[in-house]
């Protein structure tokens, strides 16, 4: 599904989004996340990178599950709360259900965070641990430190393989038997995928949420298929934020050279509240014509009232931004306007409809025969920054 929000004049004007566009790339809990950014003010690019495909009928699945009941393992790591119930229902599913728990009462059982944990309790198992930090790297770091030579070890996957903890499981002598659940696979719909690449290129939005590494990975790879992945990497480099739940999630931006920015805590609440930080942190505030001007993602906020600007717009207004004070030649702001050919006169359109959506067309000089200029305060560049020449 693809869902955007218009941002309105009747917006809350303190919410931390507002003005801002960011994509949304989660299929599991989706919803929860769009509704907690929507809720700040953001409009939401939803495009799901992945498409959970549960193994109940897989006869990986199904082997693995016989060979942990004819053979106890000593230690048990569950990693998701999905993946769990997933686990024990298709169990149910073959027949074996209370076998298997049976199996998993006598063995050292490990849950990667809370919900894990409420996973296994309610199928009337208790965890013997959890990490604080719902990190994997801490549940190795336990596992590793009790020593793990000569231990069966069985690790219910969460989607993707995690060699990393496998092989290092393996090189300190446990057996390692990997559970898979379930899969990640490409969304059956790209549509909505491809909406959100072109954004991304096309500078549309802001940020780029990412709650798993196969997201991550997905959306590389699809930007690779239509042959954009290199403007992609560019924008993700440059203007438009990375956002990733945790360090395993931002492993494949990373490998690529792209900066992300990542929660302490790993939940979509704590990544919320870092947008929150992280977006009117990036935004440029200048003092023009007696007003405080705020110039976010697809609208701005004068004197602290959000004011939606078209895109023609805020092409204009960025550009007159870099050089606060300073005249910008019609012929630059004209190539710098999105689908404006060679008609000047498109520049005079554009700014008479971009002073309109401002609310305060004095914040903008018309130079006769050179251009246009903000109307910076006195002291503003002092204050921001001396401009660089025209």
């Amino acid at each position: 599904m693809h869902v955007t929000r218009q941002v309105t004049m009747d917006d809350t004007k303190t919410g931390p989004l507002a003005g801002f566009t960011i994509g949304v790339t989660a299929a599991r809990r989706a919803d929860e996340l769009i509704a907690l950014l929507r809720r700040r003010g953001a409009s939401v690019l939803h495009a799901p990178a992945l498409r959970i495909v549960p193994l109940a009928d897989d006869g990986e699945l199904l082997a693995a599950t016989k060979e942990l009941i004819g053979c106890a393992p000593d230690a048990v790591v569950a990693t998701t709360a999905i993946g769990f119930r997933g686990w024990i229902e298709a169990a149910d599913g073959w027949g074996v259900g209370e076998e298997l728990l049976a199996r998993l009462r006598t063995t050292e059982l490990l849950a990667r965070g809370p919900k894990v944990k409420g996973a296994i309790r309610a199928a009337g198992l208790v965890e013997a641990w959890s990490p604080e930090s719902e990190s994997l790297a801490e549940v190795l770091e336990r596992l590793l430190a009790g020593g793990v030579a000569g231990r069966r070890i069985a690790l219910q996957l969460h989607g993707e393989p995690l060699p990393g903890f496998v092989e290092a499981l393996r090189a300190g002598g446990a057996e390692v038997v990997v559970v898979p659940v379930y899969r990640w696979m490409a969304p059956e719909d790209l549509a909505p995928l491809d909406r959100l690449l072109d954004a991304v290129v096309g500078g549309a939005v802001d940020a780029v949420s990412f709650t798993s590494a196969p997201a991550a990975a997905s959306l590389l790879s699809r930007a690779e298929e239509r042959g954009v992945r290199e403007p992609v990497l560019a924008a993700l480099r440059g203007g438009v934020l990375a956002a990733c739940v945790g360090p395993v999630t931002a492993l494949p931006l990373q490998a690529h050279g792209v900066d992300t920015v990542q929660p302490e805590r790993f939940r979509l609440g704590p990544l919320v509240q870092l947008l929150c930080q992280e977006l009117p942190g990036r935004a440029r505030v200048l003092p023009v014509a007696g007003h405080r001007l705020e110039i976010r993602g697809h609208a701005v906020l004068v004197d602290e009232e959000l004011r939606p600007v078209p895109p023609a717009g805020m092409a204009l207004l960025r550009a007159l931004a870099r050089r606060p004070g300073w005249v910008v030649a019609r012929a630059e702001l004209l190539r710098v306007l999105p689908g404006a050919g060679r008609d000047e006169h498109a520049v005079e359109t554009a700014m008479a409809r971009l002073r309109v959506a401002l609310g305060a067309p004095k914040m903008i000089q018309t130079v006769v025969k050179r251009g246009y200029r903000l109307s910076l305060d006195a002291g503003g560049e002092a204050k921001y920054g001396e401009p660089s020449a025209p």
